[in-house]
């Protein structure tokens, strides 16, 4: 039985929706249900706004701040993961350089990540169905397609092994997929002030925006678009039980309906 459900898909697509709708479905089904939407806090699978700091690198600290991240920190692989909401001005931009997704190189960050993932399946309650978005496909595509300019084979193989982690928990994903993309980013953008600036900019300084040339809106719009084709070839190369569901967002109630059967398989 389904313990783990994940929403992907591009961005602007509908996955927080999604992902509250299958919560709000598997409860009336009488199943016990915790829902985390990215961004919300501290994640069971995945990490928000942390760094990782090894032994080695925690040496060269102040020794104040050391003690600061020995005692708030996890200790995990060879040193200390940490929320970064923990600190504030010195102490915070002495952290930075080690945050992950953002500053980390992949050889350090993959490890740290994986884990992660690990121990949460180990731990995860028998009673207890998961629901989460952007953690399989979008974050990990994110870094090793957007940021390192990874090709594709190497981002099948790092959310392989995360597949591999879940793998008891009998996972299901649920993929949103945007035929135009442009659009949708377009009608959803004016209700997130400054969201849009700082996806392009992102985009554009990863490794690779750089290797395509991609500039401003349009070279946003041609990221996502391959990245969604990588994202769904990656999808069905994977050993998960999966949900494509086709332009959505032109027929929610329909798309609901195709999802309310899926979750009851």
């Amino acid at each position: 039985m389904t313990r783990l459900f994940i929403v992907e898909g591009p961005p602007c697509s509908g996955k927080s929706s999604t992902a509250k709708y299958i919560g709000e479905r598997l409860s009336k089904m009488g199943r016990r249900v915790s829902c985390v939407d990215e961004g919300t806090g501290e994640h069971p699978a995945d990490y928000e706004n942390s760094a990782y700091v090894t032994g080695g690198q925690l040496a060269s600290f102040p020794p104040g701040l050391r003690e600061m991240v020995r005692s708030s920190g996890e200790a995990r692989v060879d040193g200390y993961v940490l929320s970064l909401s923990k600190f504030g001005g010195a102490a915070l931009q002495r952290l930075l350089p080690y945050k992950i997704y953002d500053a980390l190189p992949w050889e350090a960050e993959m490890p740290v990540m994986l884990d992660k993932w690990e121990r949460f399946a180990e731990g995860a309650e028998d009673h207890t169905v998961h629901v989460f978005n952007c953690v399989l496909l979008q974050n990990p595509m994110c870094e090793t397609m957007m940021r390192f300019n990874f090709p594709i084979e190497q981002s099948l193989e790092y959310i392989g092994k995360i597949a591999q982690a879940i793998a008891s928990l009998d996972p299901a994903v649920v993929y949103l997929k945007d035929n135009d993309i442009k659009g949708s980013v377009q009608a959803a953008s004016g209700g997130r002030p400054g969201w849009l600036e700082s996806v392009i900019k992102y985009h554009e300084e990863g490794a690779y925006g750089r290797s395509i040339g991609a500039a401003g809106f349009d070279g946003y719009i041609a990221c996502l678009n391959e990245r969604q084709r990588r994202e769904l070839e990656i999808l069905e190369k994977l050993e998960i039980k999966s949900l494509v569901l086709e332009d959505p967002g032109k027929d929610w109630a329909g798309a609901y309906r195709e999802l309310g059967q899926f979750i009851r398989t």
